[in-house]
């Protein structure tokens, strides 16, 4: 047998793809495939140059560290040359052989399968796609600064660090060129630093491999926009005008997508432009993924990826550039000639837009999936929140005007019979009750019937928040093509790279990889849960500090000689406290954050998921400590272990506080609205003007550098160095923390503040666009990121709505006077007349015959201080309250979590509509197409794959021939007959043997 006549799948290593298109027929018989594998093979030893070769000549394969070594692709050559790329080591993998069955035509532009065209690097992706794109002026940016001034002064350490940052980064840029990326040097000099902007792009055959490796969807179909708003249909519904709809340029279409396979370039919209068929996101995440896995060094450590340089500071800033100015020409071009951040800062980023929808759809064109739902559960939380505010301001006036008619406020206010109290501290003196009418008629305005409805309202409405955000999630994640979305074998993060004590074998890939001991993690996990045990209690000494801090200022205060400060001096002291809890919050909340940092990264995570979850879940810990330790004392514990006149309980040799007049639900209102209140607009100030202020600083330092240099004239900016006197993008951690943290306090304490929602929503509709104008005019546009949801976060505003429930029944159990008024009623008088003096007890007749007065206090005790048998009674009713109320709400809440499907019945319709028509046209390529021969000395196992998703493409399939038998295949089920996959999109959807005659344990494969 000559060479020629050889078995292509023995001849060529290591796993060639080979192709034959056959267009009338859906039948391959046994001859044909042998004479299409022969003229494959012989074009194959012709000498022609590849394709490639036009667009990055002799550039070798991708340099990547991590993940697997996939094998080259074989293209067949052209005349005049031999293509100059080179060969990998042959791998223990399949040769396959790809039968296209299609009943109308196809270009043959198949250069490979999904295994095979990942294996042979960007160069083999640009066969038979024509010439490369024009080149870009740039996609990813790095910069470093070098100081002129340093010289020949440094000593040997230090000039050792900067040679070992020249050589590191000299070998990360050649390694970027040989991994066919485009590198371009520019360098601004002025008199004492030179700045050095690397300008990177890909060329079309770079985007076309990493395209299919990451597996990135592209788009088969355009589909008209599907994007809808409730509250827009139901305006529609009622006829009634819609101010908040607005039409927006440059509407993003939907498609059908499909994940990105070279040898179907055709099939895919826009395949035929090579400049637009990639959008910028998606050249930004392949930048990215190349950037974060080429190596820089050599040696037993894992020096490699563009995190680890800026970490060792040996590049100051890698980011990709903007969509050119935020801010349209002078002469105001129209809408429609305006690029996307253009469009963002007009309809999104202005403060005039504040009663617009946001234009989701280009958000997460320009900044990614992660982006938009972050900004996609902002304004879906802040719509959820114009009922809670308009419920929770109703309540609040409700109270306003039963202020007046309530007969136990009248009574106090009177003065007619008023009580004389005993004194609030040891050197205080007695006092009347009606001295304090105006705090009791505060507390009347929060303490009413009107707060159990909202606390009831307010725990359904946060579990309908949250099942109703399920639903938009999902609607989102299908509409923007990624409810499917999985991270794939997620690389080690740089950093754990770089210090992991050994490497050990990953059973997934095969490969050598940094490794840590679970065992020693652990260890350290523990050791950190230690810290954060340590910091929470400085947050309970700092919270004894302001009771004690309290005390001692109201004794002050009630020193005076005014009878008006005297009176006024509990609520003084408690307001003071507030303003400095607040600054020591702040305060802590900076300490933490960094030393949680510190923490996590000293636990040695593998990946940055497991990186970030660690660090939300320590961060929220200390901040639920931090910002509700206060608010839960006065809650809960502030007044409940005083003791009583003549036997006071003391904390450090200081009486411990009592509520004042009005009770404690007025206190925990001042409470909540001067730390929430207060914290949003100390960060509302600092997002507004410290951006403002870095820029001026920015421009000022650049002003100052050219009049050292010499240079007066104004020399306009090039876009990547507008790009680098932006800030730096720091993430959403922050932006969903303050959210988490907002949900919390107007959730858990609601029943003391009925206005909290008000304040809420008021701040949000704020935030919204003081966050659009960070991403959009005052950062660096990030990376896009996929997402399908809001990760860890859902999780954790979860735990929050079922604390609430537990929150509030314990408050208007055991801090609101709803309880005794209801049993005063029964057992009193229905009017509640006298229900002041039920409310207090007299001192004991030793404290009577010591100070010659006798006093009242507010307490169910009898003439000894012992609890009264009303006190036993009242703790039962208090105790009954909480079940009854926490099992009725989640009794409700697990009813309407089963009434209300987690996705919507259209987007299930969609889903299985799509996976029908699928199923429909595998089935009818199936009955008309007859299975190919095959030799007996060679078993072959063949599958048909679909070629698409939707329109034309379902009638295309092709039946892929394997070799191997099934129990050597990798991770695969051997199944017998027909089975169709859950997804249709290039997927193996029903497998068989590939001749009738053959044993009954012949079957084929399908990947599970």
């Amino acid at each position: 047998m000559t060479e020629a006549e050889k078995s292509p799948l023995s001849e060529i290593s290591p796993g060639p793809l080979l192709s034959a298109h056959y267009e009338e027929r859906g039948t391959v018989t046994l001859e044909e495939r042998r004479e299409s594998l022969k003229r494959e093979a012989q074009d194959r030893t012709k000498e022609r140059p590849s394709p490639l070769a036009q667009g990055v000549p002799d550039a070798p394969l991708p340099i990547l560290s991590q993940g697997p070594q996939h094998e080259p692709l074989s293209c067949p050559a052209s005349a005049g040359g031999r293509s100059r790329m080179p060969q990998h080591r042959a791998q223990e993998e399949d040769s396959t052989v790809l039968i296209t069955v299609v009943p109308g035509t196809e270009r043959t532009e198949s250069c490979g399968s999904t295994a095979s065209q990942a294996a042979g690097g960007p160069q083999a992706a640009s066969c038979g796609m024509g010439s490369p794109a024009t080149p870009r002026i740039a996609d990813f940016v790095l910069v470093w600064e070098e100081d002129l001034r340093l010289g020949q002064q440094q000593d040997h350490a230090t000039q050792d660090k900067i040679d070992t940052h020249r050589a590191w980064r000299e070998a990360f840029l050649d390694n970027l060129r040989a991994a066919g990326l485009r590198v371009n040097q520019h360098d601004i000099r002025d008199k004492d630093t030179v700045v050095h902007y690397t300008l990177l792009s890909a060329s079309w055959a770079v985007l076309c491999y990493y395209a299919e490796d990451l597996r990135l969807k592209l788009p088969l179909q355009e589909l008209p926009n599907q994007a809808s708003n409730w509250s827009a249909s139901l305006l529609a519904a009622l006829r009634v005008p819609n101010m908040l709809q607005e039409t927006v340029p440059d509407t993003p279409p939907e498609f059908y997508s499909c994940q990105f396979k070279v040898n179907k370039l055709s099939r895919y919209l826009g395949s035929n432009n090579q400049d637009t068929f990639f959008t910028s996101t998606k050249r930004h995440q392949i930048l990215f993924e190349i950037l974060a896995k080429t190596p820089y060094g050599h040696g037993k450590r894992s020096l490699l990826g563009i995190d680890q340089l800026l970490a060792e500071g040996v590049f100051q800033a890698a980011f990709p550039l903007h969509d050119g100015p935020f801010m349209p020409p002078p002469e105001g071009p129209r809408p429609q000639a305006l690029s996307q951040r253009q469009v963002l800062r007009r309809y999104w980023a202005h403060w005039g837009k504040w009663n617009k929808y946001q234009p989701l759809d280009h958000v997460r064109r320009y900044f990614g999936e992660k982006v938009a739902f972050y900004f996609a559960w902002l304004g879906f939380y802040t719509a959820w929140l114009l009922p809670a505010a308009v419920t929770g301001t109703l309540v609040f006036l409700v109270g306003c005007f039963t202020l007046f008619s309530d007969i136990p406020t009248q009574e106090l206010c009177s003065g007619s019979d008023s009580f004389l109290m005993c004194p609030l501290c040891p050197d205080c003196p007695f006092w009347r009750l009606s001295s304090a009418c105006a705090l009791v008629q505060a507390g009347r305005l929060f303490d009413h019937g009107g707060t159990v409805f909202f606390s009831l309202f307010m725990a359904l409405w946060a579990v309908l928040l949250l099942e109703y955000w399920k639903r938009k999630s999902a609607t989102l994640a299908y509409r923007w093509e990624c409810s499917d979305y999985e991270s794939l074998q997620e690389r080690p993060r740089p950093e754990f790279a770089a210090t992991a004590p050994t490497t050990a074998r990953n059973p997934i890939t095969g490969e050598d990889e940094p490794y840590f001991p679970p065992r020693s993690r652990a260890r350290r996990a523990l050791a950190g849960s230690v810290v954060i045990l340590m910091m929470v209690a400085v947050v309970v000494m700092c919270l004894v500090s302001i009771i004690l801090y309290r005390a001692v200022m109201a004794v002050l205060v009630s020193r005076l000689n005014n009878v008006l400060l005297a009176t006024w001096a509990s609520r003084m002291a408690s307001l003071l406290g507030s303003v400095v809890n607040l600054i020591i919050i702040l305060i802590l909340s900076k300490i933490y954050v960094y030393l949680a940092h510190i923490l996590t990264r000293w636990e040695m995570h593998r990946t940055q998921t497991q990186f970030e979850d660690a660090f939300t879940l320590k961060v929220f810990v200390f901040q639920f400590a931090n910002f509700y330790s206060s608010p839960i004392y006065i809650a809960f514990f502030k007044g409940r272990f005083i003791g009583y006149p003549g036997n006071y309980r003391t904390l450090f040799g200081v009486r411990t506080e009592e509520c004042a007049a009005g009770g404690c639900l007025i206190e925990l209102a001042q409470e909540l609205l001067v730390i929430m209140v207060g914290k949003q607009l100390i960060n509302n100030v600092q997002e507004l003007l410290v951006p403002k202020l870095q820029s001026w600083w920015q421009r000022f330092r650049r002003s100052s550098k050219r009049r050292k240099a010499g240079s007066l004239a104004e020399v306009a900016q090039a876009p990547w160095e507008a790009d680098y006197a932006l800030l730096p993008c720091q993430g959403l951690f922050d932006e969903y923390l303050e959210i988490v943290l907002q949900f919390g306090f107007m959730t858990m304490f609601v029943a003391a503040c009925p206005l909290a929602p008000l304040f809420a929503l008021l701040n949000n509709w704020v935030e919204i666009r003081l966050d659009a104008r960070k991403f959009v005019c005052e950062r660096r546009r990030p990376v896009a990121e996929r997402a399908q949801d809001m990760g860890v976060w859902f999780h954790i505003l979860s735990a929050v709505a079922h604390l609430a429930v537990i929150s509030n029944a314990f408050l208007l159990a055991f801090a609101s006077d709803f309880l005794p008024r209801t049993y005063y009623r029964w057992n009193g008088s229905s009017d509640l007349r006298g229900f002041v003096n039920f409310t207090l007890a007299q001192a004991p007749p030793a404290f009577t015959a010591e100070f010659n007065h006798t006093c009242r206090y507010r307490g169910f005790r009898d003439d000894d201080g012992h609890y009264s048998r009303t006190y036993w009674n009242l703790l039962a009713i208090r105790l009954a309250f909480v079940i009854v109320f926490e099992h009725v709400v989640f009794s409700i809440s697990r009813f309407l979590d089963l009434l209300v499907p987690d996705i919507p019945e259209s987007v299930q319709i969609r889903v299985k509509r799509e996976y029908y028509l699928a199923k429909q046209a595998l089935a009818e390529n199936e009955v008309s197409g007859r299975v190919p021969a095959v030799e007996d000395d060679k078993p072959m196992y063949g599958r048909l794959v679909p070629a698409g998703r939707s329109g034309p493409a379902l009638g295309s399939m092709r039946l892929e021939v394997v070799q191997t038998p099934p129990e050597k295949q990798p991770p695969m089920t051997v199944v017998r007959g027909l089975r169709f996959a859950s997804d249709p999109c290039m997927q193996a959807v029903s497998t068989w043997p590939l001749s009738r005659e053959m044993a009954p344990e012949h079957h084929v494969c399908l990947p599970g």
